[in-house]
């Protein structure tokens, strides 16, 4: 306990080992799914080959775990990182982009696109040792700060009902979602017409899993019970698994019988790991590089932002001025976590939305990050067993993490329209964009441009000024 406590601080922060095992163990669990869909969209699903796809994942277990390994002793904060959602679909189409303006094989232009994401965490480290991205936070306004918790909360519940559980059938190639098409269908009959028989079943299966683990989260957190999400999660998991074996006929460990728990590290060494391609970078052409790496700067920046000032808001981490001490040492964490997935392989590494399931499960300190970080090397080993939690439990715990989230809406005065405002345009952007960043970005505009209708405008200062500019251009500018 000595080293742990000295280290981590853990009486201070009023945690133990114990719940801080659990807490990173919880929010693992909650994001291992980017474990197998990270390099599953970064090579079309495996069509670019077994060696890319082997090479981005362990690209993805070694760069989540060195950024968050720094977050965990650097910041001592419980936040976990991973390859970002989103960014990884925009590098995806970036590289397609590359290979269609120069000619090179999906491979070469996968490795020329990875000199972006090294300058970005070059640009990154130094805007964080410099204390710029400090500045950044500070810039935006308290009333907009203390609604980031929130509106991520609503974005953790949409991706908790929708995109997390897409269940496919052969009806058609693209996915019925549970909020949409389930509980957004007419009748019962009308939805298992539409899905047919095998896809009714598995969605039924999916809602009664999600639910069920979703109550017994709450009712073990009601009875104070540690490691309430994790339990609720295991509980899920147990009853899609009975299910799956009675109801539809489905083994679900089928899949380990012929799994491999041997790492391919070879390859990663051919494919991924410092194949940085500087030559063909260049051949991209000068204006189409800049406008990537302004782009891949301002959605994860703001990601990132929203991410560390959200959650810890919720864990009661900020000071009367809506501060979390140890931005700084955060920040460069994450930017570090990119620089390290740009030289292992894979698209922007920053902090995961989902790590307020761990703060949500006792998490205050570094060592829930470290723990997550060690299940992430693990996983080189053990990926097979990590694939076999479903969705729908994952669900569970984003969708209950979301609700808790929401709590901060009750320090926003709301009887005030420039902080109203703003925050409610962000409380819908953020979901329905599915961007963290896009959403700050359209109440940072909101907010600037309310203080200026009504006569405020010296109260504004001049860097939300400028970052406002700076998404009004993004948005609007077709560069």
């Amino acid at each position: 306990m000595g080293f742990f406590d000295k280290t981590f601080r853990l009486k201070d922060n009023g945690t133990t080992i114990k719940t801080e095992i659990i807490a990173g163990l919880t929010t693992f669990m909650t994001m291992a799914y980017i474990i197998a869909l990270n390099p599953n969209l970064l090579t079309g699903f495996g069509s670019e080959g077994a060696d890319l796809w082997n090479g981005v994942f362990l690209a993805t277990c070694i760069a989540s775990a060195i950024g968050t390994v720094l977050m965990g002793f650097l910041a001592n904060k419980p936040f976990v990182m991973a390859p970002g959602m989103g960014l990884n679909s925009f590098f995806a189409i970036v590289v397609s982009n590359i290979v269609a303006i120069t000619g090179f094989t999906y491979l070469k232009s996968f490795q020329s696109a990875l000199v972006i994401i090294f300058i970005e965490g070059i640009i990154f480290l130094v805007l964080s040792v410099l204390n710029i991205r400090e500045k950044i936070v500070e810039a935006i306004p308290m009333g907009v700060r203390l609604g980031i918790g929130p509106a991520i909360g609503l974005m953790l519940m949409n991706i908790g009902f929708g995109s997390n559980v897409g269940v496919y059938t052969a009806v058609r190639e693209d996915p019925f979602f549970v909020m949409r098409d389930f509980f957004g269908s007419l009748t019962a009959k009308f939805a298992k017409d539409t899905m047919g028989d095998d896809g009714y079943k598995t969605m039924v299966l999916t809602v009664a899993t999600m639910l069920i683990g979703l109550f017994v989260i709450i009712a073990l957190d009601k009875f104070k019970v540690k490691g309430s999400v994790l339990c609720g999660m295991i509980a899920a998991s147990i009853v899609y698994w009975a299910g799956e074996a009675i109801f539809l006929g489905i083994n679900p460990f089928a899949g380990l019988k012929d799994a491999s728990f041997v790492p391919p590290f070879k390859d990663m060494a051919n494919t991924t790991l410092f194949k940085l391609d500087f030559k063909g970078f260049v051949e991209i052409g000068w204006f189409t590089i800049i406008t990537l790496i302004i782009t891949f700067c301002i959605i994860d920046m703001f990601d990132t932002i929203g991410t560390l000032v959200g959650t810890a808001s919720r864990a009661n981490m900020l000071d009367d001025k809506g501060k979390m001490p140890k931005m700084k040492q955060a920040l460069i964490s994450d930017a570090v976590g990119t620089l390290a997935g740009s030289v292992t392989g894979t698209s922007t590494v920053t902090t995961f939305v989902e790590s307020a399931s761990g703060v949500e499960a006792g998490g205050r300190t570094g060592l829930t990050a470290i723990v997550a970080a060690i299940m992430f090397l693990l996983c080189m080993f053990i990926a097979p067993i990590a694939a076999i939690i479903p969705a729908a439990a994952t669900s569970s715990a984003l969708i209950y993490v979301g609700i808790l989230m929401l709590s901060n809406l009750k320090k926003i005065a709301f009887d005030d329209i420039t902080q109203m405002a703003p925050v409610a345009i962000m409380l819908l952007a953020m979901p329905i964009s599915g961007s963290i960043g896009h959403g700050i970005g359209l109440a940072l505009i909101s907010y600037t441009f309310i203080m200026l209708v009504t006569g405020k405008a010296k109260e504004v200062s001049i860097l939300t000024y400028v970052l406002s500019v700076i998404f009004l251009v993004k948005f609007f500018v077709p560069l």
